[in-house]
C-alpha cells in the first residue's frame, strides 16, 4: 500500500504556523521511543521546523512565506518518493542521502528559525541581522553552498551596505559586527545539528569592533540638569533616577513596585537584565528613591503598578530630552544611555572599586565595565596639563 504524505499546517505563538509532513498510513519511526509509559514505534507526523506567518504584511513576508511553503512542498515530494520506493541501502549510501539532504536545507531558514528562539532583547537584532543575511543571499543560501569565501563575502557585504533605515548612512563597523557574530553564532549551532560539516564558525573570524566614546556628564552639568525645568517633570525624574542607579531606559520604565524593598533603612530594587538574562539586586539611595514618589515604605504601593507610569519612550520625548539638555547649557550630544555611562564614570572617579560598579550595572564581564575606567584615566591624564604655571623667572 503506498504511502501518502500530505503538507499540513498547525497553529503556533506570534501568529506564526509550524508546518508539518501527516503520514498514511502510519510510518515506523527508526528510534522507538516511550510516550507516557508506553512505547511508540510508528508516527503520523513530522515536524519541519518550519514557519510561515498567518497573516502575512509585507512584501518581504509574503515572499518569505511563499519560498518556505515551496521548499516544504519540495521535503514533502521527496518523503514520498523514499517512503514509496523500494531501494535497499547500505550504511555507507544512507549516511551519504542524510548529508545531502540535510546539505540542501536553507541556511536563510535555519537562521530564522535560531532568531525565533530569541525571546530577550537580542531577537530585535537577531531579526535584523537576518533581513542583511536575506538580501544578500535573495532569500536562499543551501548549506552545501556555504563555505569560507560566501561568508568573507557577506563580512564585506555588511562592511560596505548602507542602513536598512537610512539608505544615505552606511552601516556602521560596530553593527555590522554585531550582526556577523550572530551569524557565527547561527554557525556553530549548524555544525552542532549536523548540517555542517565543517566547523565554519571556527574557520572564520568575527568583524572587529571599534571602540567609542562613551559620553558622560560631569557633576557640575548634572547639577545645571538639576537646576533647569524640563517639558515634561517625568523625563527629568527619570533621567535623574538613572544617573543616581545606572538603570537603563527599560529597566525604569518596567519597574514596579512589587521590585523594591525597604530593610531597615536602606532601599533595594530587583531586576533582570534582558540584555545579559541576568538577575541583579541593587541598592539605591534615599535620593534615588525619592525620585519614584512612592511612600516610606514601597510596600504600601500597588504592587503591580509600574513606579514610574507616566514614563514612556519615544521619538516625541527625545526630542523634549535635546531641548533639556540644551537649555541646561550643555552642548554634548546626549541621549537617555548616557545617564547610565554617567552613573558609570562619576562612580569610578569618586573611587567605588570597579568590581562594585560592574555588579550595579549588571555587566556579565568585567571588560565591559572597564571601559568607563579608561575615560576616567582619560580625564585624569587631561586634568594635569590644566595647571600652568611661568617658570621662566625661575630662581634658586
Amino acid at each position: 500500500m503506498a504511502i501518502k504524505v500530505k503538507l499540513r499546517e498547525k497553529t503556533v505563538s506570534k501568529g506564526r504556523k509550524s508546518l508539518f509532513l501527516d503520514f498514511y498510513p502510519a510510518i515506523k519511526l527508526s528510534e522507538p521511543k516511550m510516550v507516557k509509559g508506553k512505547l511508540v514505534t510508528e508516527t503520523r507526523r513530522k515536524f519541519l521546523k518550519m514557519y510561515i506567518l498567518e497573516k502575512p504584511r509585507t512584501p518581504l513576508e509574503k515572499k518569505d512565506n511563499k519560498e518556505t511553503l515551496q521548499l516544504a512542498r519540495q521535503i514533502r515530494q521527496k518523503w514520498e518518493n523514499q517512503l514509496n520506493k523500494p531501494e535497499i541501502y547500505n550504511d555507507d549510501e544512507k549516511e551519504k542521502l542524510r548529508i545531502k539532504k540535510l546539505g540542501e536545507q536553507c541556511f536563510v531558514e535555519y537562521y530564522r528559525e535560531q532568531a525565533e528562539k530569541r525571546q530577550d532583547s537580542t531577537y530585535s537584532n537577531w531579526m535584523s541581522a537576518y533581513n542583511y543575511l536575506h538580501r544578500f543571499t535573495k532569500g536562499t543560501l543551501k548549506f552545501m553552498d556555504l563555505n569560507e569565501k560566501k561568508l568573507e563575502d557577506f563580512k564585506e557585504y555588511l562592511l560596505s551596505t548602507n542602513s536598512y533605515r537610512s539608505n544615505k548612512v552606511k552601516l556602521s563597523q560596530n553593527t555590522a559586527s554585531s550582526y556577523f557574530t550572530k551569524v557565527k553564532v547561527a554557525l556553530k549551532q549548524a555544525f552542532i545539528d549536523g548540517f555542517l560539516q565543517t566547523d565554519l564558525n571556527a574557520k572564520v573570524k568575527g568583524i572587529k569592533e571599534i571602540e567609542t566614546k562613551r559620553e558622560y556628564l560631569t557633576k557640575e552639568e548634572v547639577q545645571d540638569l538639576v537646576k533647569t525645568s524640563c517639558k515634561r517633570p517625568i523625563l527629568k525624574n527619570v533621567a535623574l533616577f538613572s544617573i543616581l542607579t545606572g538603570f537603563a531606559s527599560m529597566e525604569i520604565k518596567n519597574m514596579t513596585w512589587a521590585d523594591i524593598t525597604k530593610n531597615e533603612d536602606v532601599y533595594m530594587v530587583f531586576y533582570k537584565r534582558k540584555k545579559t538574562n541576568r538577575d541583579n539586586y541593587v541598592y539605591i539611595s534615599k535620593q534615588a528613591y525619592s525620585l519614584t514618589k512612592g511612600t516610606e515604605n514601597p510596600k504600601e504601593m500597588p504592587q503591580d503598578e509600574r513606579v514610574f507610569k507616566d514614563y514612556k519612550p519615544s521619538a516625541y520625548l527625545d526630542e523634549i530630552l535635546a531641548q533639556w539638555i540644551k537649555d541646561a547649557g550643555i552642548t554634548k550630544k546626549i541621549t537617555f544611555h548616557n545617564f547610565r555611562h554617567t552613573f558609570a564614570t562619576l562612580q569610578l572617579a569618586e573611587g567605588t572599586d570597579i568590581y562594585t560598579v560592574s555588579k550595579i550595572l549588571g555587566h556579565k564581564f568585567l571588560k565591559t565595565t572597564e571601559i568607563y575606567a579608561k575615560v576616567v584615566d582619560k580625564s585624569k591624564r587631561d586634568a594635569t596639563t590644566k595647571i600652568v604655571l611661568n617658570l621662566d623667572d625661575y630662581g634658586n
